[in-house]
């Protein structure tokens, strides 16, 4: 038998672009410590970074062809909880249920791991009640904490964390895991660039067949937009189409999974089969999916604007230009807070300079 064949598929495998805290999480693996904070980008790798650091944790080894690792990989181990926010922010109330959870022993491993994702969205009054517990975590208890970066009321939280950097994985590092996985170098290379560093992102969008006239679309509104309110409406409800086309495959694969589960329950009339659970879970990839497709799409208007600011030797409107990108940056980041999508686009687009064409006048004889 070959040294390939035996060789160990390592858990770290699937974290990309991030050397350096890899190499921090492989040494503080052999240290006794509770409380760890992942601070970086969305979509940077620091989720699939906390399941591989709880795989090592559980079962002292980075091989990712265990049971607990496949089952740590897609959520499903008894001892490694993922807790997700249901609104817009992690409030008193779920930090209550994670004080509870956090209570309870773990029922097969030596630990248990509870992971908080987006911790930069907890309220005040949240943290606060979280703190006591991280301060003095029961026996045999680790948090990882993920947050995509760090706001004032994590500072007391974060002093009693081991603080582990995430950075964005370049365009080349992305374009490397894709062209790995099978993917064809061109698409590879093309797709990575408009996944601003989100491998995720980058797999789904290298299946999308409808990706370029998206980004037309996008790149279309500075050009269209006259100062009027109907024309902002329809150039919204026209950007909301193209995005629930590109949504019918992960609503089809949802329907899929959801028919499968239905199926098990109908077959073995099991009880507490997680439907409520996985449909809350497909709420939140949706949600999620319409979000990114939004921060993409304004990404490529501000470029369209940064276009003219570069190219033109003397732009006269580029102050303008440059509020717009200002203020479309504003608005990408209001989109994770469960906002009304539609109505931050109209607001935007109404505050947007227009690049239609001045209408030409004839001279007077």
């Amino acid at each position: 038998m070959s040294a390939a064949s035996t060789a160990t598929v390592s858990v770290w495998q699937t974290v990309v672009g991030q050397s350096h805290a890899v190499q921090q999480l492989q040494h503080l693996a052999a240290k006794s410590i509770h409380a760890y904070l992942f601070v970086g980008p969305e979509g940077c790798g620091k989720e699939e970074a906390a399941r591989a650091f709880s795989t090592v944790l559980i079962t002292g080894s980075d091989d990712a062809t265990t049971r607990e690792a496949k089952l740590i990989a897609r959520g499903a181990y008894s001892d490694v909880n993922e807790v997700l926010r249901e609104g817009a922010a992690v409030d008193k109330d779920e930090a209550d249920n994670i004080v509870s959870l956090s209570s309870t022993t773990p029922t097969e491993s030596k630990v248990k791991i509870v992971i908080i994702h987006e911790l930069h969205l907890m309220r005040d009054s949240a943290a606060v009640r979280l703190l006591k517990t991280i301060e003095e975590p029961p026996e045999r208890m680790i948090f990882i904490l993920l947050a995509d970066q760090l706001v004032p009321a994590l500072a007391t939280i974060n002093s009693r964390c081991v603080v582990v950097n995430f950075v964005r994985p370049d365009d080349a590092q992305i374009a490397a895991a894709l062209i790995s996985e099978g993917i064809k170098p061109d698409l590879a290379a093309s797709v990575s660039r408009a996944a601003s560093g989100n491998l995720g992102r980058a797999r789904h969008l290298a299946t999308d067949k409808f990706l370029v006239k998206r980004q037309e679309a996008f790149a279309s509104i500075p050009p269209r937009l006259d100062g009027t309110g109907a024309q902002v409406a329809a150039l919204v409800d026209e950007l909301f189409e193209h995005i629930d086309e590109a949504a019918a495959p992960l609503l089809k694969s949802q329907v899929d999974e959801l028919s499968t589960l239905e199926e098990r329950v109908a077959l073995t009339g099991e009880r507490g089969s997680g439907r409520k659970a996985l449909q809350d879970r497909h709420k939140r990839q949706l949600r999620k999916f319409k979000t990114d497709e939004l921060r993409s799409g304004l990404a490529t208007i501000a470029g369209v604007y940064h276009t003219l600011i570069v190219t033109q030797p003397t732009p006269s409107n580029s102050d303008v230009y440059i509020q717009a990108i200002e203020r479309i940056h504003k608005a990408m980041g209001a989109l994770g807070l469960n906002v009304n999508e539609a109505l931050v686009l109209q607001a935007l687009f109404l505050q947007c300079p227009s690049l239609m064409p001045m209408p030409q006048v004839a001279p007077v004889n």
